[in-house]
C-alpha cells in the first residue's frame, strides 16, 4: 500500500491529501497516512533521514519509489494514477499548470510564509511584527497578478480544474484566514474578486472539503 508521511495541517500534505481525493484514492484503502512532523515528532528518526534527508513533510512511499517535495509529488501522482483523466489536460494547459505550481513554490509562499510562521509559529512575545507585516502586504501584490489571471478564465491554467489549482488554492486559504484572524498584525487585505469567484468555484466542484480549514493551526 502507498505510505504518506505528513501530518494534517501541513499545507504541503495538504497538496498531496486533496490531490489523492481528486484522484479517487481513499487514506486506510488506498494509501497509509502516519501523522510526522511538529508535536508528532517522527521526522528526525533514523527510519524517516533514511526516505528523506532533509526532515521534512510529506514524504512519499509508493513501492520502490520514494519521494519528497510536494509539488513533485503531485505531478508523480497525476502522472500514474490519473486513470479517469481527472487532472489530465493537453500539452498547452499542463504546462499553464506547472507554471503557476513553481510560482506557488517560488513565489508565492516565501512572500506569505514569514507572516505564516510569524503569527501561527511563533509565540507573541517572539514575534517581528514589522517583518510579518511587510511579508503579508508584499503577498498582497502577488496575488493581485493571480487574480488577474483568473479575470479571463475559471482556473489557473483554462477554463478546467487542474493539478495547479491545488497549491495555489491552499496559499490563497491561509491568506484569508491570516487576515481574518490577525488583522492588525497583516495589515488591510485587498478585494479580489475574481479569486473569491474562484474558490467558490473550488468548493463547489472538488474534493477541497477534504482539506479545508476554518481556522488556523496555531502553535502556541
Amino acid at each position: 500500500m502507498m505510505r504518506l508521511w505528513g501530518r494534517k495541517s501541513s499545507i504541503n500534505v495538504q497538496k498531496v491529501l486533496w490531490c489523492l481525493a481528486e484522484l479517487g484514492l481513499e487514506e486506510g484503502k488506498d494509501f497509509e497516512r502516519i501523522d510526522a512532523g511538529l508535536h508528532f515528532g517522527k521526522n528526525r528518526t533514523p527510519e524517516f533521514l533514511a526516505l528523506n534527508p532533509n526532515g521534512l513533510v510529506p514524504t512519499l512511499e509508493d513501492a520502490d519509489l520514494v519521494l519528497w517535495e510536494s509539488n513533485t509529488i503531485l505531478r508523480y501522482l497525476v502522472r500514474q494514477y490519473d486513470l479517469s483523466k481527472r487532472l489530465t489536460s493537453d500539452i498547452a494547459s499542463q504546462y499553464q499548470s506547472e507554471k503557476w505550481m513553481d510560482w506557488q513554490l517560488g513565489t508565492m509562499w516565501p512572500a506569505l510564509r514569514t507572516a505564516f510562521l510569524g503569527l501561527t509559529r511563533t509565540p507573541e512575545n517572539e514575534r517581528n511584527n514589522e517583518a510579518i507585516r511587510k511579508s503579508y502586504q508584499d503577498s498582497n501584490a502577488l496575488f493581485t497578478l493571480l487574480d488577474q489571471q483568473l479575470a479571463s478564465q475559471h482556473y489557473c491554467s483554462g477554463n478546467t480544474f487542474s493539478v495547479g489549482d491545488i497549491p495555489l488554492a491552499l496559499c490563497v486559504s491561509r491568506w484569508i484566514l491570516l487576515n481574518q484572524t490577525f488583522p492588525n498584525q497583516t495589515g488591510p487585505r485587498p478585494s479580489l474578486h475574481n479569486i473569491d469567484a474562484w474558490m467558490q468555484r473550488i468548493e463547489a466542484e472538488t474534493k477541497y472539503s477534504v482539506v479545508a480549514e476554518k481556522e488556523l493551526n496555531i502553535v502556541k
